[in-house]
């Protein structure tokens, strides 16, 4: 009489053969989907949520902390954390909320035109407005970017990297820089961005914070005094003898083709050569120096962290520092509403006040 099992199910050595062939090519396979799955883990961490949702609109927002502020014509636009832009048709004394595609911090403004222009900031944001700030749309963030370096250790850190400067000369022209040697161009209105990074004499990967343009020339600023200079619209570069060894937080292209660079403990230097030489400048002030702008009287305007502003009328050789009221929050960011008032971007919200 023929065992029960070996009438109505598989013999034992027929159970052998489920368990090595079929069933083991699909335990193979199912653990190297899992094995897929955890170096795809590895490799692209989770899209954070902040690059996809937009900035909430709220009142709040009037009295967020602000980083950036530039004009766009005759507005004024602002930028700071969780992706809020602001701005004034009325010289800074009211200001209304634009619409962000993003909830990162925005570190930097700049415009090509009064409608055209660029934000950038934390987790490798870039955006564009053409609209003079009204709305905007995100170009490039930190998950792209690592992917257009082709770098597999940029690819798994994930999108953790800021920019920090932007230089726009026209609407289809720019340059964003920021840390650890992170740098794009775009040439076409930001459609495409093309690396940068592979062309800088930065073998240490600094940070790079500041960046201007000035006809064919590029400029660079960096930590531990890094400078950098392009001759041919950024399709290589140069590094730049330099007079200082601390971090230079920023540049200045003065009309007369002076250029400032300045950051920490009120550090500043003048260059009348295109960057070959530099002059100290006596700032007057030990804080560190976040920006410098051109006044609507061609002057050019230095910011400290504590809201001091310092300027010069004598193309950059000596600056003297405003009567203004002290500021009740650190300050990043100066602009000219009109002839007598200046914009201040600070910890607490925009702050208007008039110049002496």
């Amino acid at each position: 009489m023929k065992h029960p099992r070996s009438a109505s199910g598989p013999s034992p050595s027929r159970g052998r053969h489920l368990r090595s062939g079929k069933a083991g090519s699909a335990g193979a396979l199912a653990w190297a989907a899992i094995a897929c799955l955890a170096i795809a883990a590895h490799a692209a961490p989770p899209r954070p949520a902040a690059l996809d949702e937009p900035a909430l609109q709220t009142p709040k927002s009037l009295g967020a902390a602000m980083l950036a502020v530039t004009r766009a014509g005759t507005r004024l636009v602002a930028a700071g954390e969780r992706g809020i832009v602001l701005i004034s048709d009325d010289g800074g004394r009211q200001w209304k909320q634009a619409r962000t595609p993003v909830q990162v911090s925005l570190t930097a403004l700049r415009f090509a035109d009064e409608r055209t222009g660029w934000a950038v900031g934390h987790m490798g944001v870039v955006l564009r407005t053409s609209d003079g700030g009204l709305t905007w749309d995100r170009q490039l963030d930190g998950v792209r970017a690592a992917e257009l370096l082709g770098s597999q250790r940029a690819i798994e850190e994930g999108p953790d990297k800021p920019f920090f400067d932007i230089a726009a000369p026209d609407a289809r022209h720019a340059v964003v820089v920021g840390a650890y040697n992170l740098a794009f161009e775009t040439a076409d209105g930001g459609t495409t961005w093309t690396p940068l990074s592979p062309r800088l004499p930065n073998p240490k990967s600094l940070h790079l914070y500041g960046v201007r343009i000035a006809g064919d020339k590029v400029y660079v600023a960096g930590e531990q005094g890094l400078l950098m200079k392009s001759t041919d619209h950024g399709a290589t570069f140069a590094a730049l003898a330099s007079p200082y060894k601390g971090s230079f937080f920023g540049l200045f292209a003065a009309r007369s083709g002076t250029l400032v660079a300045f950051g920490l403990r009120g550090n500043a230097y003048r260059s009348p050569d295109e960057g070959r030489s530099w002059e100290k400048i006596d700032t007057g002030t030990p804080v560190s120096i976040s920006t410098a702008i051109e006044l609507a009287d061609g002057a050019v305007a230095l910011l400290t962290q504590t809201g001091q502003v310092l300027v010069s009328r004598d193309d950059a050789r000596t600056f003297a520092a405003l009567a203004l009221p002290p500021a009740a929050a650190p300050t990043s960011a100066l602009a000219h509403a009109d002839a007598g008032t200046l914009v201040l971007a600070g910890l607490r919200g925009m702050r208007t006040v008039t110049a002496p």
